[in-house]
């Protein structure tokens, strides 16, 4: 499965499983940015880690304070390898902005279609720098 991805914030390419989540997250209260564990008790993958993973993302729940959990992620080598996103959001994306300028690794951030992104859900997921996103048996 070959798929090419919108790139929102640009990286290195990247490998990992991909955690395809099935509802929408706030990152403020739904993600420990100390380990990466959903911890939002209403959460369909409530408990998952998302810390290495390729995160897909159907959406975002806004809060302004998601940049800070996902800058916080960045620094404590918790956050995703990469993120997948249906749509960009503005507030979350400049967590990874200000890592990046803070001189930290930081993952690219891509614009997947959640429909497209539950096919990869459970698979190793390797996203290049370019956008191509493929599984490992390709």
């Amino acid at each position: 499965m070959g798929l090419i991805a919108d790139i929102l914030i640009p990286g290195k390419d990247a490998a990992g499983p991909c955690l395809a989540l099935t509802a929408p997250i706030s990152f403020w209260g739904g993600v420990d940015p100390r380990t990466g564990d959903i911890i939002d008790a209403r959460h369909p993958e409530r408990g998952r880690n998302i810390a290495g993973t390729v995160l897909a993302l159907p959406g975002t729940i806004g809060s302004s304070s998601a940049s800070a959990v996902l800058l916080e992620l960045v620094h404590a080598g918790k956050a995703p390898v990469a993120i997948l996103m249906d749509a960009p959001d503005a507030i979350l994306l400049l967590g990874l902005v200000v890592a990046r300028e803070m001189g930290w690794p930081t993952p690219p951030a891509l614009r997947l279609p959640a429909a497209q992104q539950q096919a990869l859900s459970g698979r190793r997921v390797l996203v290049s720098s370019q956008g191509a996103i493929t599984t490992e048996a390709e």
